[in-house]
């Protein structure tokens, strides 16, 4: 039996994904945090496992590889709404199967898991914004200093508290 275990701090949008889980066959466990998912984990021995990235706490980057630990046959997909190519880069090396980014529908999130295939991939015409494009500087400036705001804003040589508030903000789709 398909178990999935849902690591996410939004409490609407882990219902909805219950639900649709369910629906389609699932045993479902939720976790609202990092430390209750690694708590779980052993125990509910998921055969899938959806992880945010942006949790109060410690980052799913953190703990996607300590999760892998604890189920080592899991499928594990990053969804996430703060999507970066810096932190999709490092979600798989740490071993997620795929990457999405919020909004994302059930059948998106099993295509991701590889239960069934995915709607092609459609290259868009236009180039990437000049704001997504700061938006993934950013993002890599930030994993390069591993995640300290102060040290990523003298790198980027911009006050602490303006990259405070551009981190906090959603990113640019395009």
């Amino acid at each position: 039996m398909d178990r999935i275990l849902l690591v996410d701090d939004d409490p609407a949008f882990t219902h909805v994904m219950e639900r649709g889980f369910r629906r389609r066959g699932f045993t479902t466990l939720s976790c609202d945090s990092a430390a209750r998912a690694l708590a779980a984990c052993g125990e509910f021995r998921p055969s899938h496992i959806l992880l945010d990235l942006n949790m109060p706490g410690t980052s799913g980057l953190v703990v996607l590889p300590r999760l892998l630990e604890r189920a080592p046959a899991a499928r594990l997909v990053v969804l996430t709404g703060y999507s970066s190519i810096v932190t999709a880069v490092e979600a798989t090396k740490a071993g997620a199967t795929n990457y999405l980014c919020k909004p994302a529908t059930i059948d998106e999130v099993l295509a991701a898991f590889g239960g069934t295939p995915g709607p092609e991939a459609v290259v868009p015409e236009d180039p990437i914004s000049v704001d997504r494009l700061e938006w993934e500087h950013i993002q890599r400036v930030l994993q390069d200093n591993d995640g300290n705001v102060s040290a990523t804003a003298r790198a980027l040589g911009m006050h602490r508290r303006t990259l405070q508030r551009k981190l906090q903000k959603r990113p640019v789709r395009r």
